[in-house]
């Protein structure tokens, strides 16, 4: 089994910082893009960065220039920097990451997409 630990959400002011981690940990054998998505009550998810197992980012346009998102690929960990933070920044956020594992029966590794449970941040005006 794969799980995806996420951690650093919390209760921060308008314009603060938070940093958001999300580690692989379980039968990985290998991590390919990893990113975090985030979600409001009566919302749908929507994507806020994501990285390619070789380190591009991306990013939604709402974010762009105040988040950054990394990766430790010897800790398969990814993490979202997040800078002057808007109240329009709270919601859930959510990581989520394509891992491989070797399936016991064929010896071969195989690809799923896991998800995080969830951290709630939090932006107070």
């Amino acid at each position: 089994q794969v799980q995806l630990v996420e951690s650093g959400g919390g209760l921060v002011q308008a314009g603060g910082s938070l940093r958001l981690s999300c580690a692989a940990s379980g039968s990985v054998f290998s991590v390919n893009a990893m990113g975090w998505y985030r979600q409001v009550p009566g919302k749908q998810r929507e994507l806020v960065a994501a990285i390619t197992g070789g380190g591009s980012p991306n990013y939604a346009d709402s974010v762009k220039g105040r988040f950054t998102i990394s990766r430790d690929n010897y800790k398969n960990t990814a993490y979202l920097q997040m800078n002057s933070l808007k109240p329009e920044d709270t919601a859930v956020y959510y990581c989520t990451a394509e891992v491989s594992i070797i399936e016991p029966r064929t010896g071969k590794p195989s690809w799923k997409n896991y998800w995080g449970q969830g951290t709630q941040v939090t932006v107070s005006s």
